[in-house]
């Protein structure tokens, strides 16, 4: 797999209704594509980064100069074995794993092209459609959330994740659970509890929830796993996942019965393989999760999510979701549930090339 040249482009997009969780919100992205070209063949990816430090220390900013001062440069030129090689000239450069996965996924575009497979299969994928639910961010008002759960339970979503945070939780949950009785619901608070915070959380027990999603710190395993103890909704772990070593240790404490996987999160998707390894191993379900991304990032979720251990619905929701216009072709819809796993080569859409180059902002070029 040679490298001959690579392009990092700012793409902005907006999205079509303010999206709000317990750390704020945002209706603007930033968001970067970066296609590797090598032997005649392109490889493309999301850069999944916020465009402020509140889900991660990286930011669209800070992706940006790490690929442009030190990925991207030693990447380009030379002969890599395969995505997971990619990466080897860097060895010394110390978190930032969501720059870095944003050249192994392109990487694993492109691989996937030249054996003329798709991402799915090339990860190891055995469904032709995945399981998707939706998130919805914090609304003004349970009116207003319940109108949006009703419209969206009527599009066919298998689950509803709601976005939560204290003083907008437990009552609001049991009003939209008395609504729809049957639907699969989970909570996502996005680090915005604490542990003293234990009865309120225990209130949630009653509800039926699928899961609740990271309740506790963004860098905490262990009293996520003091508070499972107590819980019988299970823990999912997200932002506090962030390799196989986080996953194994989450596991052995007891801290969550289940993990959402963001390859972008956990470095990429030979990462993100890793961690559905040793869930799939200790028989525990995972899912995928979303950052906002459009429909090339997208593509590389619904690949992923077709792995056999990711059992529950993902964040993979249609392009329509959430964009006026998505920036690939065909965009992605959802048919009773369930979104179909593209089986074109590599990510199996192509990307929008002229209202790409239309909508760039800024953009760095290696290799000409």
């Amino acid at each position: 797999m040679k490298i001959e040249r690579a392009v990092l482009r700012e793409v902005p997009l907006r999205l079509k209704e303010y999206f709000e969780i317990s750390s704020g919100g945002k209706q603007d992205r930033r968001i970067l594509l970066l296609t590797l070209h090598g032997e005649g063949l392109e490889g493309w990816s999301e850069c999944v980064v916020g465009e402020e430090p509140s889900y991660s220390y990286e930011t669209t900013e800070t992706a940006w100069h790490i690929l442009t001062d030190y990925l991207l440069p030693a990447v380009v030129g030379r002969d890599a074995s395969g995505p997971e090689d990619l990466l080897a000239p860097v060895p010394w450069l110390r978190g930032h794993p969501m720059a870095k996965a944003c050249v192994e996924m392109a990487g694993w575009d492109m691989a996937a092209r030249m054996d003329g497979i798709s991402l799915s299969k090339k990860l190891g994928g055995v469904r032709g459609r995945v399981p998707v639910g939706v998130s919805i961010g914090i609304q003004k008002s349970d009116a207003a959330l319940l109108d949006k759960v009703a419209g969206y339970v009527d599009e066919g979503y298998a689950r509803i994740k709601i976005k939560i945070k204290p003083g907008r939780d437990v009552e609001m949950l049991a009003r939209v659970r008395e609504a729809f009785p049957v639907t699969l619901l989970m909570a996502d608070a996005n680090s915005a509890y604490r542990l003293s915070d234990i009865d309120r959380l225990k209130a949630m027990d009653e509800l039926g929830l699928t899961m609740f999603e990271q309740p506790l710190a963004y860098d905490d395993i262990r009293d996520h796993a003091r508070l499972q103890a107590q819980l019988d909704t299970p823990i999912c772990l997200d932002e506090s996942i962030h390799s196989v070593q986080d996953a194994r240790l989450a596991l052995e404490l007891g801290a969550c019965r289940i993990i959402n996987i963001k390859p972008g999160r956990v470095g990429g998707l030979a990462s993100a393989k890793r961690i559905h390894a040793v869930m799939v191993a200790a028989r525990l379900p995972v899912w995928c999760g979303g950052m906002l991304e459009s429909g090339i990032g997208r593509a590389h979720n619904v690949a992923l999510a077709s792995l056999p251990g990711f059992t529950l619905p993902g964040d993979i929701s249609a392009s329509q979701r959430y964009w006026e216009q998505d920036i690939v072709d065909p965009e992605f819809t959802v048919h009773e549930g369930h979104m179909k796993v593209p089986t074109g080569a590599g990510i199996g859409v192509e990307p929008d090339r002229e209202r790409i180059e239309e909508l760039t902002v800024r953009r760095a070029a290696f290799g000409d």
